[in-house]
């Protein structure tokens, strides 16, 4: 019977991952803060991300375990925000590592969250997982912490892969609602200079993806990222074209600062220029079905 566990898997992503695997595996675990409760042959399991209370006994006999644990970074970077931000992350990652070595038959492959803010602003050179920069600031700190705490647990029966995800557009949840409403709104001009890169991922590749990963047993880093980068201003204007919304007023940095602080968010998140390409799913043979932004936001945009 295969079986496959998704820590945090409620969410946004978790739900992307769920309906793309739940016909593929004969029983899906999710791991929640919610209350346990099962679904057909998906099973709703309670943890609080930090201590062993039980469910760590549903690793046993996995095919894969999936950790999406992590505090949203769209909110204010207070002291408080922050050391939240970091220890959601770093103590989940140290609980499972610690409950697969206590399975008997632990999982074969685990999967562990990252992101591709790990990498440094760049504006001229593309990152990947070779030749990709990193730096030192909050947010590729809190990154590089995560993946320190994942990888330095060895784990002999069980395959470890971390995946730097930049962001996942899809029709539920994550940016591409609060972007669509943003441009109905006439404010779909460019963010800040604009010339900042943009990297992204459609929802169904960003699955297909984990299961590539999955299949090919690939180890180590895997930046989860569309193809093609594209800068902030040809972004925007894709998506203004997608709606058909003729009125595109831009947002400068100084407005954006105002509304960040005024909606409790950072600027960071739309000014900060990730140059981040799949360099490893590429060579491994991984198709794109979305692998321009035009292609994805038809798809966003079609009628079911």
């Amino acid at each position: 019977m295969k079986k496959l566990v998704i820590a945090s898997g409620t969410g946004f992503l978790g739900n992307v991952l769920l309906d793309y695997f739940k016909s593929k595996y004969d029983q899906v675990i999710i791991l929640t803060r919610g209350k346990p409760c099962r679904k057909g042959h998906v099973e709703y399991v309670n943890w609080d991300t930090k201590t062993m209370s039980g469910w760590e006994k549903e690793l046993e006999n996995s095919e894969a375990l999936i950790n999406l644990t992590g505090k949203s970074v769209d909110c204010r970077y207070t002291k408080k925000n922050k050391l939240e931000i970091l220890a959601s992350r770093v103590e989940s990652t140290a609980i499972l590592n610690e409950a697969v070595l206590k399975c008997v038959n632990p999982p074969k492959h685990f999967i562990n969250s990252s992101t591709a803010t790990i990498y440094r602003h760049s504006t001229n050179k593309q990152m990947d997982e070779f030749t990709g920069e990193t730096g030192d600031d909050f947010s590729m700190g809190v990154a590089k912490e995560w993946e320190f705490t994942f990888f330095k647990t060895n784990t002999p029966k069980t395959i470890k892969t971390a995946i730097r995800t930049a962001i996942v557009l899809g029709k539920n949840g994550g940016a591409w609602i609060p972007l669509k409403r943003l441009s109905k709104m006439g404010f779909g001009g460019k963010q800040g200079d604009g010339a900042q890169f943009i990297s992204w991922v459609h929802e169904m590749d960003f699955a297909r993806a984990i299961a590539f990963i999955l299949e090919s047993k690939m180890e180590g880093i895997v930046n989860i990222v569309s193809p093609q980068p594209i800068k902030n201003k040809d972004f925007m204007k894709a998506l203004c074209d997608a709606i058909n919304m003729p009125v595109r007023i831009p947002n400068p940095k100084p407005i954006l600062e105002f509304g960040a602080f005024f909606i409790g968010t950072e600027t960071e998140l739309v000014l900060k220029s990730r140059n981040v390409v799949p360099t490893r799913l590429l060579n491994g043979g991984f198709s794109f079905q979305f692998d321009t932004i035009q292609k994805t936001f038809n798809d966003l945009l079609a009628k079911p």
